[in-house]
This record gives C-alpha cells, sequence and structure tokens, in this order.
C-alpha cells in the first residue's frame, strides 16, 4: 500500500517508498506422510539478492486468516520494501491444516517448527515455481517472524529450549516475536500448564538476533500475570537485543492479521503502521540491509512518534 490516509503520527517513523510487488500462491511442497505444505511468496518485482522473511501464522478464531492468506498488512508492507516474505499455512490452520485427528492436533507445534524447515530446506525449489523471482533470493540472509503462537513457534527456532530439547535453526539469522507466549509451567494458571506444556520455554538459550514486540495493554488469558508475559523472551534471551512496546493496543497489535478480523480486538491504524515501519527497520539493519534503519526509526519513536509506544535496548 502507497497511500494511507488512516495513519497520521506514524508517519514520522521513516520507511522507504514502496515498489512494485508479485505473488505466487499456492506453491505446493510436498512432506511425506501428509498433505503438501502450501505457502505465499510475495516478493519485489525487481532486484537481486533479496533477503527472505519467513512469517509464522498464530491460532486465532479466524477460520481463514491463519493462514498463508492472513496478515496481508505485515507481508505486503515488508515485500513492497525490499523483503521477499513467504507465509505457510501451518498444519494448525482450520482452513488448510492437518485433519483435526492427527498426531499432534490441534496444535501441531512440532510439525510447525518442521514445516519452516521445509520452507528453508527447500527454497530452491520455491524459486523454481515462482519464475520470476528464480535465482533472486538471497539463502544466507532469512529472517522469521511470528505473530502470537507463530510467535512460539520462531522462538523454537530461535533457539529457546523445550525440556532440554533444542530446535534452534543456524539458517535463521534474525527473528521478530509479535506478542508471542511468555514463560510456561508455574507462570500459567493450572488449567493452561496442563492443557499447554509445550509453553514450557527456557529462552535463556535464544542467541538469534532478534526484536521482541509487545502491546502494551495485551493482558493473556493464559496466566496470572499481566502483559509483561509477553516480554520474557526479551528479558530471558540473550539474543533478544530489544523490546517494543505499542502503546493502547493488545494482542492483535491495532490489526496485525487483519483489520476487521477477529483476532484484532482494537483497529488502531497507527500503532499498526508503527509495527510495521518498526519491524522493517530491525530487518533492514539485522540482515545487514541497512545499518542506520533502525536506529533512525527508534530516534522517530524517541520524538515525534513517541505517543505511539518505545524501545527498551539492553
Amino acid at each position: 500500500m502507497t497511500t494511507n490516509n488512516l495513519i497520521d503520527i506514524a508517519r514520522n517513523i521513516p520507511t522507504p517508498d514502496a515498489v512494485l510487488t508479485i505473488a505466487y500462491s499456492p506453491i505446493r511442497l510436498d512432506m511425506a506422510g501428509r498433505q503438501p505444505l502450501e505457502l505465499r511468496l510475495t516478493a519485489p518485482a525487481t532486484g537481486d539478492s533479496l533477503p527472505i522473511v519467513i512469517l509464522s501464522h498464530g491460532f486465532g478464531p479466524s477460520f481463514y486468516v491463519p493462514s498463508k492468506d492472513g496478515y496481508a498488512h505485515m507481508a505486503n508492507f515488508w515485500a513492497e520494501r525490499g523483503f521477499a516474505v513467504i507465509q505457510p499455512t501451518h498444519a494448525s490452520s482450520r482452513v488448510g491444516g492437518l485433519p483435526a485427528d492427527a498426531e499432534g492436533a490441534p496444535f501441531f507445534w512440532r510439525e510447525r517448527v518442521a514445516e519452516i524447515r521445509t520452507i528453508i530446506d527447500r527454497l530452491s525449489e520455491i524459486e523454481e515455481r515462482a519464475s520470476a523471482v528464480s535465482g533472486r533470493l538471497d539463502h544466507n540472509r532469512i529472517a522469521a517472524a511470528g505473530h502470537s503462537f507463530g510467535g512460539h513457534t520462531v522462538s523454537l527456532l530461535l533457539g529457546a529450549q523445550l525440556h532440554g530439547e533444542t530446535f534452534r535453526d543456524p539458517r535463521i539469522k534474525a527473528g521478530i516475536l509479535l506478542t508471542a507466549p511468555g514463560r510456561g509451567g508455574k507462570d500459567l494458571t493450572e488449567e493452561n500448564a496442563a492443557r499447554f506444556p509445550f509453553f514450557d520455554l527456557d529462552f535463556s538459550h535464544l542467541t538469534t538476533p532478534s526484536l521482541v514486540v509487545c502491546g502494551a495493554d495485551d493482558n493473556p488469558h493464559f496466566t496470572p500475570r499481566g502483559p509483561e508475559w509477553h516480554a520474557d523472551a526479551f528479558h530471558d534471551g540473550m539474543g533478544a537485543h530489544a523490546l517494543l512496546t505499542l502503546d493502547g493496543v493488545g494482542h492483535g497489535i491495532g490489526g496485525i492479521a487483519g483489520l476487521d478480523a477477529k483476532e484484532t480486538e482494537i483497529e488502531a491504524p497507527d500503532a499498526l503502521e508503527a509495527t510495521k515501519r518498526m519491524t522493517l527497520a530491525w530487518l533492514r539493519t539485522a540482515l545487514g540491509y541497512d545499518t542506520n534503519a533502525w536506529s533512525s526509526a527508534c530516534a522517530a519513536l524517541t520524538g515525534p512518534a513517541r505517543s505511539l509506544g518505545h524501545v527498551v535496548a539492553k
């Protein structure tokens, strides 16, 4: 989107102009013992050595948004500004995922991790399916971003351990955790600790450079703790370099999954735009695309855009 009449203050956060993009959907990757993994690839129409972002969706209430077809705000924004964005329809998607009686249902947390590994393993095959992108992706500059339950998936790939088990993929060079789950176990209510044993992550092993994003009003129902629960990865993870907190929004960060989606408890275009611009700046700097992008964005957030939120850095 090149014009957005709904934003005001977020315009103060610098961002590159949008360029023409192309999209391929569905790209299907065969996986042993199950249905194919379906993807959407959105990328600039021109340019080479495009850095890659894999965007992992959450487990929200909408049937269609938690799939390759959701999160258009983020995917399009990043792609229009230089990134190749890959969106899988995870096994946990109600519209396109695995059967409800399959092993690991309904959350399929292990399968979700395996799906992102499969995408990275088969980037060359993905390029072959998307002829206009073939030969233009930089396989050495890969980031992973996840919203909500997608943040759990990405946390594991960034190095967080579960009961001593490691899932880190060193091919992922940077990460973004968007309102991701915090610590499990005793930090959850008794009911949720039993229901979500896989939330019991040890973030101290999260070593990949990462940005943690939270909504100041995001009161989780999993835990008696407040919104700060979603910032646990920042406080515990060695690689979590920065914490971005957006004011006036909750778990949906103003509409990240889609304006008017069930996931969006409040539509806040300025907060959503700030999220898009700040995460883009983080990606550009973390992947070596623009060394000044993150510092310039943070300067705006401490200046003319300070009413939208704040950043804490280690």
